[in-house]
């Protein structure tokens, strides 16, 4: 997209030389600003030598702002690596290195200058206790280069010339992934661009249930069963794996991609929490599709404080009687088991006293959607995120069996909970990139179709710069959410990680969606065109598997601790 009739490759700030020892020496002084900040911000939340939780929910501009911090910080490492590993091979590109480039340049530049934690939130150095003397660290010469050379107007510009050129092959940029991985995520692209992105927008404009025979298809496939172990009837494949699945399904549907989140949240639980009877059972079952869960945690007035759930369970006998009410349940209506969260121990006021439940229930139809005793729901519309519905759920004295309690010991559920939670924000982040890549897409598509001004959209520096931007984030959050995959397939702690990749995917989603209806102008805002929809469904990522503040405070908390 030649500008003033000066071709953007030409220009000697395009790209720059010995990119990656810039972005390698910019590594030290970021990670040295952000244990700075580490210390200044635990001198205002330690009381009596430990943390308090009080005092970091009092600092939340501080800590949360540690948090996004940190994420950057993380998100740089990784595109950094991801380059370097890439030089090795010899598939380090143009492309690559626009992208890397233009990352670290920004993400330099808003550490230094203000981190968008939301649209009117800015946290800047200063809210971290952070002197312009501890601030001079950022002033080495490999920061100043790419702040001042990385994501300039001729960097984006050649960018989207290239992602032009490479329209159709998928995605922009070598992903980093293995050769398996790779063909996993060409088959399951296939799969969405045929069967579910021509339908998609249908089934959201008339808020229909994703089609059984989509979800028998992805049965087929191994969807459900991904990650489960061969033994109990899966495929065993790694979180990575599930990763790239997630992001492509999503990227013809959110919906879609998200129908096998409920089984791999299942999945998780009785893996980890199970008896081993319970494993034999039902590990077999999810995998195959035979039967579909639903994740019961959340109740009215609760929100993300799970740990003060009210629904209770009573043993009678050998059973229980399940009593109370939830709300914001994904697919209950047309499921047969739900992972149930309940309090056992009425005396108890905190998560101590709260069991998971495997409880049994029947499929139910349009025209009765809980025929099950004792269970009753009704929908909640919604916005976007629609080819599963949402409910709210009502139980009187609903029966589960005692053989149904996870672990066979009460008292253990939300610590079982707690277990899946890496899985669930990995995949989320997986979701997250599914839908920002959709974005880009129609965003792409419709800045080449739409004529002004004697020319497509994507001549304007201020569209193509939208779009080159999506795509570098894109790959930022996609880097992110790779490695906390990489670090839970080798066993390694990594709540820290995925919190991570899911609070900036979900920031990243959101961004990509706007500016793609940004692009689309008047017609974005017409709900006949994809846009709109894509829209409405990333605005969800940032609210469930942990809200955008919940995600900064917990990841504010293991950075202090």
């Amino acid at each position: 997209m030649p500008h003033d009739g000066q071709d953007p490759a030409m220009q000697p700030d395009a790209l720059l030389p010995d990119l990656l020892t810039l972005t390698g020496a910019a590594l030290g002084p970021v990670e040295d600003i952000l244990s700075r900040a580490r210390n200044r911000v635990r001198e205002r939340v330690v009381v009596e030598d430990r943390v308090s939780a009080r005092a970091v929910e009092a600092e939340q501009t501080a800590t949360h702002g540690l948090a996004w911090l940190a994420t950057y910080a993380e998100a740089l490492r990784q595109v950094h690596l991801w380059a370097t590993r890439l030089s090795d091979e010899g598939s380090f590109g143009e492309m690559e290195g626009l992208l890397c480039q233009i990352a670290f340049g920004e993400y330099l530049w808003q550490i230094y200058g203000g981190i968008q934690m939301s649209q009117q939130e800015i946290v800047r150095l200063q809210d971290l206790g952070l002197t312009q003397e501890d601030q001079r660290g950022l002033m080495s010469d490999a920061v100043m280069t790419l702040c001042n050379s990385g994501n300039t107007q001729a960097a984006r510009t050649r960018l989207a010339e290239l992602m032009i050129e490479r329209q159709g092959q998928g995605h922009f940029g070598t992903t980093g992934l293995d050769e398996e991985l790779e063909m996993i995520r060409d088959q399951f692209r296939r799969y969405a661009a045929e069967k579910v992105a021509p339908f998609a927008h249908e089934w959201h404009l008339k808020d229909e249930l994703i089609p059984m025979s989509v979800i028998e298809e992805l049965a087929e496939m191994g969807v459900f069963g991904l990650t489960i172990p061969e033994e109990h009837g899966g495929f065993g494949l790694s979180k990575a794996s599930m990763v790239v699945v997630s992001e492509e399904l999503s990227r013809g549907y959110i919906g879609v991609g998200s129908l096998g989140t409920r089984s791999e949240i299942a999945a998780e639980l009785i893996l980890c929490g199970g008896t081993e009877a319970q494993k034999e059972h039902w590990l077999p079952k999810l995998a195959s599709g035979e039967i579909l869960p639903t994740a019961v945690f959340t109740e009215p007035n609760t929100g993300s404080d799970l740990a003060s759930l009210r629904t209770r369970a009573v043993k009678e006998g050998e059973d229980y009687r399940v009593t109370g009410n939830k709300t914001w349940i994904t697919h209950a209506a047309r499921t047969h088991v739900m992972t149930l969260l309940a309090r056992t121990d009425p005396a108890s006021t905190d998560h101590r006293g709260l069991s998971m439940f495997l409880a049994e229930k029947t499929p139910g139809t349009d025209d009765d959607p809980f025929p099950t005793p004792g269970m009753s729901g009704g929908e909640i519309e919604v916005l976007g995120y629609r080819g599963m519905k949402e409910y709210e759920l009502g139980f009187d004295n609903f029966a589960v069996k005692g053989e149904n309690l996870l672990g066979g010991e009460e008292g253990k559920g939300f610590k079982q909970l707690m277990q899946t939670f890496e899985s669930a924000r990995i995949q989320t982040a997986a979701r997250a990139i599914g839908v920002a890549q959709a974005a880009l897409d129609v965003g792409l598509q419709y800045a080449l179709d739409r004529k002004a001004f004697g020319g497509p959209l994507a001549q304007f520096p201020r569209v193509s710069g939208k779009l080159a931007m999506m795509a570098v984030e894109i790959m930022v959050a996609r880097q992110l959410t790779y490695f906390a995959a990489f670090e839970k397939d080798n066993d390694r702690r990594c709540d820290l990680e995925a919190g991570m990749a899911k609070l900036l995917g979900a920031r990243v989603a959101w961004a990509c969606a706007d500016n793609a209806l940004q692009i689309h102008g008047g017609n974005g805002f017409a709900l006949e065109y994809v846009a709109s929809r894509l829209l409405c469904d990333a605005r969800i990522l940032s609210i469930f598997e942990g809200a955008a503040e919940i995600q900064a405070q917990v990841i504010a908390r293991r950075l202090l601790a």
